[in-house]
């Protein structure tokens, strides 16, 4: 334990977000850093648990308690605190690839089950991974470093997302030739065209791209395998392929109306939106805009946050979010105990400006479309929504119940449907034969990540469904463990 009793001498402290005003004229990162020293006080407060559940991993309730990756939070927390900032890197890439990623993006499954959360607050172990790799990068600590020696093995990764990138990364290092593909124009999947530039920016992950590059990695942009490149041609030209193309197919909301123009799948808008951004600065026009509109966000999450601050900062005329979940409490409840994940009510980057320019959170619960109304020319114009109130049937599963008398018309000129994703698409995987599961995701168990083809593995979204990044690196190495030990009948890949 760096400092004995730190957690309770020091009070939990977060950097200071810009400020939501200024913020929505741009499309920079909203955080703000933290001296050092300060950063060194937050890390004193890890208590060094007998029993660190902080990168525990294991799955509570359905949901993850802890670090998937078992990142070695106690290590490089007393490390930072001692002003060791080069061996607390060290520790941090031990288990995590990509820790520029998960020190923006991750919800941090790690502090919903820090020891100190229970007594005080838990420890700030986001914060300070995302301080590591940046200094890291500052100092010139991280360099190119190429395999010594390669295995004369050509492996395939489809898609570069984080599972992706992970995957290649390790492989890399490992000996083998990694070509990662990507039907899109830059590398980075969700990374790049998923997650909007003000919560990771672009950068960043070019940054990150360029690192692996000059170390062997082989990037092939604009190519989809299994319309620019078969399948067959992938199987006889590489040892071993790995997917990692995501869970892609949206969910759409099939109502009445559906069809009227100004309603639009959220992947779609903020993926445009991304490459408008980096191609022009926006000048091209090649995006959807919400200047001057009331725009509809339905569905929660971290894609209906990034919806809205995003029509904010076109400005927008309105903006209003819809869930069909209840409000969450806002403490833990008796069914959600530590060190399960905290299902309480929380207001992220994108609501937070919404209240500051609006006077109130953009969300409005228990919730739900019914349907589309549009004018003559064929444009939306209203959401009409109903309240729906859940409740148990005879085996106690929930569902949610319509309550007359709570119809409501919201003015809308833009929809924007942000309720998640259904599973992978379909054309790779039918083309190579891959077994599905009932949820129609490529069949492959998680510890093995070998699909029903040889040779074929899978991993990240692809495999499990819509998930997180940090999930989505912990598939990708241990594919690339896999993988490397059918190529070479073992593996010191963790």
């Amino acid at each position: 334990m760096g400092k004995p009793m730190g957690f309770m001498e020091y009070q939990r402290e977060l950097p200071q977000d810009r400020n939501p005003l200024e913020r929505i004229e741009d499309w920079n990162e909203f955080h703000h850093s933290m001296p050092e020293e300060a950063l060194r006080k937050q890390a004193a407060r890890c208590m060094d648990c007998g029993v660190p559940f902080c990168h525990s991993g294991i799955m509570l309730n359905g949901m993850a308690s802890g670090c998937p990756n078992h990142n070695l939070m106690p290590e490089w927390n007393e490390l930072v605190y001692r002003g060791l900032w080069k061996e607390a890197l060290g520790r941090l890439l031990k288990t995590n690839n990509f820790p520029e990623f998960t020190g923006r993006v991750c919800p941090a499954l790690c502090e919903g089950a820090c020891t100190a959360g229970l007594a005080t607050a838990p420890v700030t172990t986001k914060n300070i991974e995302c301080a590591i790799i940046d200094k890291a990068y500052r100092e010139g600590w991280i360099l190119p470093r190429p395999p010594l020696q390669r295995t004369g093995k050509k492996v395939a990764v489809i898609g570069s997302g984080p599972s992706g990138l992970a995957c290649a990364d390790q492989l890399n290092k490992a000996g083998h030739l990694a070509t990662v593909f990507e039907r899109a124009d830059r590398i980075g999947g969700l990374l790049m065209y998923g997650i909007p530039n003000m919560k990771l920016d672009k950068g960043v992950v070019q940054r990150r791209v360029r690192l692996m590059a000059a170390e062997g990695v082989v990037f092939v942009t604009n190519t989809e395998v299994g319309r620019d490149y078969s399948a067959e041609k992938l199987l006889r030209e590489f040892d071993a392929a790995v997917l990692c193309g995501g869970a892609t197919k949206p969910r759409d909301l099939r109502i009445e109306g559906r069809e009227l123009k100004g309603i639009h799948l959220a992947v779609e808008v903020l993926g445009a939106n991304t490459k408008s951004l980096l191609d022009s600065n926006h000048t091209d026009g090649k995006f959807i805009s919400a200047r001057g509109k009331d725009v509809i966000v339905i569905g929660g999450g971290d894609t209906g946050t990034d919806c809205v601050g995003t029509s904010l900062r076109h400005k927008c005329n309105s903006v209003n979010q819809l869930e069909i979940m209840p409000k969450p409490p806002a403490e833990r409840g008796p069914d959600n105990p530590w060190p399960q994940y905290p299902r309480i009510y929380k207001v992220d980057y994108g609501q937070d400006e919404a209240a500051v320019l609006y006077g109130a959170d953009p969300r409005h619960y228990c919730i739900t479309a019914k349907r589309f109304v549009g004018d003559d020319q064929g444009n939306v114009k209203e959401v009409q929504t109903v309240n729906v109130e859940w409740v148990k049937d005879d085996l106690g599963r929930l569902s949610p119940r319509e309550i007359p008398g709570t119809e409501k018309a919201w003015p809308a000129q833009l929809v924007l449907l942000a309720m998640g994703f259904l599973g992978p698409e379909d054309n790779l995987l039918e083309q190579l034969g891959v077994q599905r599961d009932e949820r129609s995701n490529a069949k492959a168990e998680y510890g093995k990540f070998a699909t029903s083809v040889k040779g074929v593995f899978a991993a990240g979204d692809m495999r499990r469904g819509q998930s997180l990044v940090i999930w989505a690196i912990n598939e990708g190495r241990g594919a690339a463990r896999e993988c490397d030990r059918y190529l070479m009948g073992s593996t010191r890949l963790t």
